[in-house]
């Protein structure tokens, strides 16, 4: 009965260490599938390997082909469900046992509840319930069943990793049910009920998990968690969508009616579609490596001040697969996207569809003048590569106006004499140098730019951005082009976008602070040709006037004095090689883990050994389980000791109650060894009866920290069969 009573506790355990996936799916889609896959494998292994009357359980084998089979068939009718009915069950458990761990590294926290992803949870779960109810009813060992729910919780958590919410609770609660799996399996009487232990334990246990919970929290941890994501390569960048939003903007101003979607919120916020930072002399692209996500985007820069908006948008005529948002989205829920974890840009899986509706919630950023007066220029590897001009494809020499428009930027930021200063007055000297017209040919080549800049002075959006970015760039600002939407027609709490609100606008970099966007085009740029079109959003008014003010604190600080900046972060190494000392460490851990595992199992399965086979084996398996427990006491060998002089030196170590079982069962092994009548099975139990009595003498004689030395030592791998032949 407490074999039996101990498999509650190890199902519950079980249940508790796959709940604490619930950081990488959330709580709904893995609360079924690790109460499925605790329950049945228990039940399973409690029919075949619980004791039965007058035999012994199935053997292990048996139980391992038909938990395996069992799996098959519930995970079939479970969480490949779906798979089933499609025709995709076979892809699908292939990429669920072979490559889901892969797939969720791979993706933003929290993962998508796909049928694949789940069976690994469904797979782990299943594996350490059938191992913890193995280990319940076939070994002794108190706390050697918690040890699979363990290995569980250690994948939990190196899979959830940077998801959100917290498994503390469910620490808690693993703490209680491993010290209550301690108390159920405690040696008692023979005659003592189970619920004895459990009726004087409960309390402390209770007691440990409500200070695991309370001290949690409060825990001082040095460094960030190890994150196997970041050894994990990021799937390569890839073109989303076959036309660049920034080519169509040309278009959109000149069809300006079109509703491209719709926003539901009490706040008017800019909308950012696709973020371009890659220049190769003719067009932008982006190198934005997109991962799927379940709803989550991770959080930029931490700004000092920052409002949080939701919104629900509702696609209309908008092509494509850019999702709009404001800057930074955080969470997203209704639409599949995949999300670009360094520049916050979102994108659905599939070309969006008129009516598609979803939930955005965003946390924008408020910079002051004070944040900006004092940012120096990121120096990160992603402002490095935002900084290059490169020559064009095919050319072998740089075209001539770069050097033109070197001139061009060093002229309007004359006199400049911080990185904010420069940006700012750059897009202060293109509003005045150019006007806006929708008319004016697209494209922003190197030459299509320099007749901008230099004969036509008129341009669309498009053009006014490209050509800061290039002339940030020639001042060593590193700078990107974004593609979005401004403005619009807000009728009590929607606000209606259209093709005419399109905006396009350059961000530079700065160090600590992250990406910050400039408006160089002209004040007439600000609405769209709809008479009642929403005037520009508090935030970018709030943002430009604190450049004006950053820059002008600046300018006053004197001629040639440097102003106060910030120290750029260093660049953060995630391409760089793992040090030897880590993976000496790793290795030594493990060394250290299979030792441990090793000694603690041994006993146990030379232990299981001896209890099985004819009735003479197991009395001889039970004489030399006892000289086992002696080792504890002192005596180091039984070569030259009859069974009757080792009774003798168990009674003086351990005291006279020792010589009542030693006595019987040297009696015992001599009649299993000389007698001419075998053995019946009744004389074996009773062997063993005396042999675990004894076990808890010496217990009580030696102290269970002995024991546990002892237990350690490399000595005790080795079977004492060879040491004990003449005593047994």
């Amino acid at each position: 009965m407490t074999r039996y009573a101990s498999l509650v506790v190890t199902a519950c355990l079980c249940a508790v260490s796959g709940l604490a996936f619930q950081r990488v799916f959330g709580l709904g889609p893995v609360l079924p599938v690790a109460m499925v896959a605790t329950a049945v494998p228990t039940v399973l292994s409690g029919l075949l390997s619980g004791p039965r009357k007058g035999g012994r359980p199935w053997p292990l084998w048996l139980s391992l082909v038909l938990t395996v089979v069992a799996w098959a068939g519930t995970a079939a009718v479970t969480v490949l469900r779906p798979a089933l009915g499609d025709g995709t069950f076979p892809q699908a458990l292939r990429e669920g046992v072979l490559g889901s761990w892969k797939s969720i590294l791979t993706t933003l926290l929290p993962a998508p509840a796909k049928p694949e992803y789940l069976l690994l949870v469904h797979a782990l779960v299943w594996l350490a319930a059938f191992a913890s109810a193995e280990l319940a009813l076939r070994t002794p060992l108190r706390a050697l069943p918690a040890v699979p729910p363990l290995g569980v919780w250690a994948a939990a958590l190196l899979l959830g990793v940077d998801g959100p919410g917290s498994n503390l609770p469910l620490a808690a609660v693993t703490v209680v049910l491993v010290a209550v799996l301690v108390l159920v399996r405690a040696d008692g009487p023979a005659s003592g009920p189970v619920w004895r232990p459990l009726l004087a334990g409960l309390p402390a246990a209770a007691v440990l998990g409500a200070l695991a919970l309370a001290l949690g929290p409060v825990v001082p941890v040095s460094a960030d968690p190890y994150d196997p994501r970041e050894q994990v390569q990021a799937p390569p960048p890839q073109q989303r969508d076959s036309v660049s939003p920034l080519d169509r903007v040309g278009g959109w101003l000149l069809s300006p009616d079109q509703v491209m979607f719709t926003v539901r919120s009490k706040r008017t916020e800019i909308e950012r579609l696709a973020v371009l930072d890659a220049f190769d002399g003719v067009t932008w692209t982006s190198t934005a490596r997109f991962v799927p996500t379940g709803s989550r985007v991770p959080e930029g820069p931490k700004p000092r001040r920052k409002h949080e908006v939701a919104q629900r948008v509702t696609i209309g005529a908008l092509p494509g697969v850019y999702v709009p948002a404001p800057d930074r989205p955080r969470e997203v829920d209704g639409l599949g996207v995949v999300a670009d974890p360094a520049g916050g840009a979102l994108a659905a899986a599939e070309p969006l569809r008129p009516g598609q509706t979803y939930t955005v919630t965003s946390e924008v950023p408020e910079w002051s003048a004070d944040d900006l007066a004092g940012a120096g220029v990121a120096d990160d590897a992603e402002a490095r590569a935002d900084r290059r001009l490169p020559w064009g494809p095919g050319a072998t020499r740089p075209p001539v106006q770069l050097a033109e428009f070197r001139g061009f930027a060093q002229a309007a930021t004359q006199g400049a004499a911080s990185p904010i200063q420069k940006a700012a007055m750059l897009a202060e000297y293109l509003k005045r140098y150019a006007k806006y017209d929708v008319t004016a040919p697209p494209g922003h080549s190197y030459r299509q730019l320099d007749y901008f800049l230099g004969e036509g002075r008129r341009g669309t959006p498009e053009h006014f951005a490209t050509a800061y970015a290039l002339l940030a760039r020639t001042l060593g600002l590193p700078s990107r082009v974004v593609v979005g939407f401004d403005g619009g027609n807000r009728a009590g709490n929607t606000v209606q976008y259209r093709s005419g609100d399109v905006m396009v606008w350059p961000e530079v970099k700065f160090a600590g602070l992250g990406w910050i966007r400039f408006n160089p085009l002209p004040d007439s740029a600000r609405r769209s040709k709809s008479n009642d079109a929403v005037a520009a959003g508090e935030t970018e008014k709030k943002l430009e006037q604190a450049q004006k003010n950053a820059a002008s604190q600046t300018r006053g600080s004197g001629a040639g004095k440097t102003p106060r900046k910030t120290p750029p972060k260093p660049a953060a190494a995630h391409d760089a090689p793992t040090p030897w000392w880590v993976l000496a460490s790793l290795a030594g851990a493990a060394l250290v883990l299979a030792y441990l595992l090793a000694v603690l199992l041994a006993p146990a399965l030379r232990r299981r050994r001896r209890r099985t086979g004819e009735p003479g084996d197991r009395i001889t398996g039970a004489w030399h389980q006892a000289l086992d427990h002696l080792a504890d006491v002192g005596l180091a060998t039984a070569r030259t000791l009859t069974a009757h002089e080792v009774a003798r030196f168990g009674a003086s170590a351990v005291g006279e109650d020792a010589r009542g079982h030693l006595g019987p069962l040297a009696e015992l092994v001599d009649r299993s060894r000389f007698a001419p009548a075998r053995p019946d099975p009744r004389a074996a139990e009773e062997a063993w009866h005396h042999t675990d009595q004894l076990g808890r003498l010496v217990t009580a004689r030696a102290g269970r920290l002995r024991r546990l030395r002892r237990r350690l030592h490399p000595r005790s791998l080795r079977d004492r069969r060879a040491s004990a032949k003449r005593g047994g």
